[in-house]
């Protein structure tokens, strides 16, 4: 989603803040973002790909979005859309979260171009200068298949702690590395589906879609990493994943049930106070 402004594309790789707002597919079938006519170079070239997907599902987007409804209330309130990709996310949430103001923000020039037509969107990043926004501006972001396009996610959290304001809400979602057939594949010794070890192309799992993962977490990981960047975890859920091959699709709609088996985590969670240097000191 996120990055600077130049063109050095040495800087993107090692920027805190790569990454793009969604995962339109990093599965089993669909085009490739990144394939070997393109043979991206770097991360920011990726990013600005066309090609490379923008959106995730609708159905996602409206989880999400009922969650924050809920949250919220009905007073109105100012909502930042970190990654928004293409805003098609934005425009399903919106229907849900009229009430609300929706600002997107994502690194892409090419995402934000397509964005403008759905919502106001604007450029930013972050890791230094940050995000364009007062601290304590925002009642609620959506971080929606960002967090693990980045290079420094503790970075990213820190931002999003800055612009919410104390008790303000987080709807982050990022997929499962131990989904259900993440589990069964690493038995085969085969590759984690949403994995990548290459912007090149895809290689010792499922599918033909590059779009820059370098990072997996667990709903155990989340659970541990949110508390400590000042964020108090109030559910995590999970939700279904729009390339599982149609025969899986019922077992991989039950598998949210156990939000540790889902193939996306869906994670709400309160800006509060940090935990001090002395906390949990002996």
């Amino acid at each position: 989603m996120t990055g600077t402004a130049t063109n050095d594309s040495s800087q993107t790789e090692t920027d805190a803040t790569t990454g793009t707002g969604a995962d339109g597919g990093t599965g089993a079938d669909g085009g490739t973002g990144a394939d070997a006519g393109a043979r991206p170079s770097s991360l920011q070239q990726l990013y600005e790909d066309p090609q490379t997907p923008v959106a995730s599902g609708p159905d996602r987007s409206r989880r999400q979005a009922a969650i924050l409804a809920r949250a919220l209330g009905s007073t109105p309130g100012t909502i930042l859309d970190i990654g928004c990709g293409d805003g098609t996310a934005a425009a399903t949430a919106s229907r849900t979260l009229h009430r609300h103001r929706i600002v997107g923000v994502d690194w892409s020039q090419d995402a934000l171009r397509r964005a403008s037509d759905h919502l106001t969107a604007v450029r930013g990043e972050l890791s230094e200068p940050g995000l364009p926004f007062r601290t304590g501006s925002a009642d609620a972001v959506l971080f929606s298949e960002v967090i693990e396009h980045l290079v420094d996610p503790d970075a990213a959290l820190d931002e999003l702690h800055r612009v919410l304001r104390p008790g303000g809400h987080l709807l982050l979602s990022t997929p499962n590395l131990a989904a259900w057939y993440n589990r069964a594949l690493l038995l085969f010794g085969t590759q984690p589906v949403f994995s990548e070890v290459s912007l090149r192309g895809i290689h010792g799992r499922p599918g033909s879609q590059v779009v820059g993962h370098l990072r997996l977490f667990t709903a155990r990981a989340l659970r541990s990493m949110l508390p400590a960047a000042g964020f108090e975890v109030v559910r995590i859920t999970g939700a279904p994943y729009h390339d599982v091959p149609r025969p899986f699709r019922p077992l991989d709609r039950a598998a949210c049930h156990a939000p540790s088996l889902a193939s996306i985590l869906l994670v709400h969670a309160r800006a509060v106070s940090r935990p001090g240097p002395a906390e949990g000191a002996l």
